[in-house]
């Protein structure tokens, strides 16, 4: 009779939900699990850092729309995974973390590695549970799967005590989960519909919100048809791609003028939070018209004071207000609306275009991120980490895909970067996968460039290294001129780590080298660090959000 273990019943139960990735730290007691799942046909995919593996499953998990796979060892390993859930719950990106425990007979009696891992784990979480059986282990990973895909995507925690995870059971007694339910979307009140079609047509300055749920619910055709009727539309910056920033109604470039002039806004997958300002004044405009299509009832009641929510997936919910509004008349036609943001937009690009164009050395921001902007495809997939990094990305860097852009999310979470570029580069391997990180939020995930180049993720590692978080400029305005380098860092060779694992290397400091190393590290088929020396006194334009 054949007998498994409960780490062979955890990794055979995935592998039947479609899960042909997983990402973890190998360690007690749930080395079972990951030798189950590479017996499976699962690659597992072994980090340095628990929090970059929670990462990694999350960017693998949102562009696959599966839930991202964790296999954590017990107390310290597990508990480094408390960040990943947290930012995963706050993104809307699916995750699940499988984490050992210490063993029933030890507990209460300061066990190896004890800990009330449950606890840890669920504020940051949608769902928790424990293994209370090795035979329940097939049907508590299943309920885990679902329920990180459930509704907004999340993270979901589940325990696995040490003596469960080992113990083994006949393969007569196991009753794997085999078919998931059709589960079908939530389909748009046709009435709200036309009340939020009505709302925006009879607005003289409409304006479309799009939020990374917009990208997880796949709404680029409908939204792109909506704002197409004549509708401008800002996106967040997980939420750029939806529909293509090249896009004549985008108006990125006029934010701040797009939503404090706008008399109606729809949000779409999107939260009235701190990146949109809570949607009150003086950000928006007083008495704004505020409409809002999620998939949680529960975001419509908010700081902001949204008039009309229609509980819906946000394609369906976009493609029933555009047929309402088929043949109506916008009232913004006439209102000068449109003209005026673009000629604001276009202001605002010609106020960067000079450093966009600067040859100075150290190398200006602005520089390095145009130079990045033209050289990529347009289906590349790009993170972003770093303070002043991701302020200039926003202003320069465009994406015409789809969950494509990845940064710091709700939470502002640095250290996110190097991670999420290789399980983007893993998740759709024949697109290209750049991380555009500063040098500080580099070295918090640096030696997973060894985890790239050892499992071929070939992603290239492009680092503005300007010396310290935000350059020089927190040392110099926040500590004595006396004061040791505390916010300031080394301007290390970080490039040497490319050499090290045997990958493409190259410090750049002529902004004239900036495309041409670009180029050469894209074409070189290998893990590539990128080090360009960037301006420590160098800032931004315009105010900064990050996600």
């Amino acid at each position: 009779m054949t007998e498994l273990n409960g780490g062979q019943l955890a990794a055979k139960q995935l592998k039947l939900a479609g899960i042909d990735t997983a990402f973890g730290v190998v360690a007690g007691p749930m080395i079972e699990v990951m030798a189950g799942m590479q017996a499976e046909g699962i690659r597992v995919v072994n980090c340095r850092h628990e929090e970059s593996a929670c990462f990694a499953a999350s960017a693998w998990g949102y562009i696959t729309k599966k839930p991202g796979v964790v296999v954590a060892g017990s107390g310290p390993g597990m508990i480094n995974t408390i960040t990943g859930l947290h930012v995963a719950t706050e993104s809307g990106m699916p995750l699940v973390v499988l984490g050992g425990s210490a063993e029933g007979r030890s507990r209460g009696l300061g066990g190896f590695q004890e800990a009330d891992q449950v606890a840890f784990a669920r504020p940051g979480c949608k769902w928790t549970a424990q293994v209370d059986s090795t035979e329940r282990i097939p049907e508590l990973v299943y309920l885990a799967l679902g329920k990180a895909l459930g509704g907004r995507p999340g993270g979901v925690y589940l325990d696995f005590p040490g003596h469960l995870v080992r113990r083994r059971i006949d393969e007569e007694r196991v009753q794997l989960r085999a078919t998931a339910p059709a589960i079908s979307l939530p389909h748009p009140d046709l009435a709200a519909a036309g009340r939020i079609a009505a709302m925006l047509a009879q607005a003289e300055r409409p304006l479309v919100l799009v939020g990374k749920g917009a990208a997880w619910s796949d709404a680029t055709g409908p939204l792109t048809r909506l704002v197409n009727l004549g509708i401008p539309y800002v996106a967040s910056p997980m939420g750029r791609g939806v529909i293509a920033d090249d896009n004549v109604m985008c108006m990125n470039a006029a934010r701040s003028s797009a939503l404090a002039g706008a008399d109606a806004v729809l949000m779409v997958g999107g939260r009235f939070n701190w990146i949109f300002q809570f949607g009150r004044a003086p950000r928006f405009a007083a008495g704004v018209r505020l409409a809002q299509v999620d998939l949680i009832a529960e975001e419509m009641t908010s700081a902001a004071d949204v008039e009309e929510g229609m509980v819906a997936d946000c394609a369906l919910g976009v493609e029933a207000i555009v047929a309402a509004l088929e043949g109506r008349a916008l009232a913004s036609e006439k209102s000068g609306w449109v003209d005026a943001l673009r000629t604001d937009a276009a202001k605002n690009e010609a106020t960067i275009a000079e450093q966009m164009a600067s040859n100075e050395q150290p190398i200006n921001h602005y520089r390095l991120l145009r130079d990045i902007r033209d050289v990529l495809p347009r289906d590349v997939n790009v993170s972003v980490d770093a303070e002043l990094t991701m302020g200039v990305a926003r202003a320069v860097l465009p994406s015409y895909n789809p969950r494509a852009l990845l940064n710091s999310g709700t939470t502002g979470c640095m250290g996110t970067g190097v991670p999420y570029a290789v399980g983007a580069k893993l998740a759709q391997p024949d697109r290209p996968a750049v991380a555009v990180v500063g040098d500080y939020a580099f070295g918090a995930a640096a030696m997973e460039v060894e985890t790239a180049a050892r499992i071929g993720a070939n992603v290239v590692f492009v680092i503005s290294n300007n010396g310290g978080i935000a350059g020089h400029s927190i040392q110099d305005r926040m500590f004595a001129p006396d004061s040791p380098p505390i916010a300031a860092l080394l301007p290390v060779n970080y490039e040497r780590m490319g050499e090290m694992v045997g990958g493409f290397s190259a410090r750049v400091t002529d902004p004239a080298e900036i495309r041409p190393t670009l180029e050469k590290a894209l074409a070189a088929k290998t893990v590539a660090v990128v080090n360009v020396l960037t301006d420590p006194k160098g800032g931004r334009r315009g105010s900064m959000y990050l996600a």
